[in-house]
């Protein structure tokens, strides 16, 4: 108990790193790009790390991280296994959740959107730069399902390159999902706790309306 009272006692963080001005342009898309690079530039020590929470099959909510790779007009984009349990959550429920956050910067972009499968071929180009360890992983590992022992697990990495002595083709169970975002958070932390969070939400006609939120 006494530890746990020192810890409120010296929660003082001061949050100083940054604000929010009020001009934000017409979409979000164009921040985000420059929240995320500016994460890599920092460097933020896992820039590309992004939390996306689904709706199981059971009815609870899921969370995990997992890698953002590529921001498009339309959305951000993750790869993983279609067969694992958040593959399954977003073929029954598309409506997901990511979360990104820079401590380093005292910054988090909310995201709230719609996954859906990336093209093949855009799947195909990202899975032939991975190292070749990750491909056959990709092929191993039955992600989310029972796994008997480890050893389990390396005797199908160890049977993959055999099979695929040179090329490894991409298995059409991996690939990538688009978050479309219906509404994006921007927060940056502030002094006092008064923190900036500038909201991006999308209208019926395809336009964002804009506008703060208290801390």
């Amino acid at each position: 108990m006494d530890d746990f009272l020192n810890v409120i006692r010296n929660d003082h963080h001061q949050f100083d790193k940054g604000k929010l001005e009020d001009h934000f342009g017409n979409e979000p898309f164009a921040l985000m790009a420059r929240w995320l690079r500016e994460a890599i530039e920092k460097p933020a020590s896992e820039p590309n790390a992004m939390m996306v929470s689904t709706l199981g099959l059971d009815g609870f909510p899921r969370t995990r991280v997992v890698y953002w790779k590529e921001l498009l007009e339309e959305g951000i984009v993750f790869y993983t296994n279609y067969n694992s349990d958040k593959g399954r959550a977003i073929d029954a429920y598309p409506q997901v959740h990511a979360l990104l956050y820079w401590p380093e910067l005292e910054r988090q972009i909310s995201i709230t959107g719609l996954a859906e499968k990336v093209p093949a071929e855009m799947s195909d180009a990202y899975f032939e730069s991975r190292p070749r360890g990750s491909k056959l992983g990709a092929w191993a590992s039955q992600q989310s399902q029972l796994l008997t022992s480890r050893d389990e697990l390396e005797k199908r990495v160890g049977e993959y390159a055999e099979k695929f002595p040179d090329f490894v083709p991409r298995p059409e169970h991996w690939g990538g999902y688009l978050i479309k975002p219906i509404n994006v958070e921007f927060w940056q932390g502030r002094p006092s706790r008064l923190h900036d969070r500038i909201v991006f939400n999308l209208k019926p006609d395809n336009s964002w309306e804009l506008y703060r939120k208290n801390p």
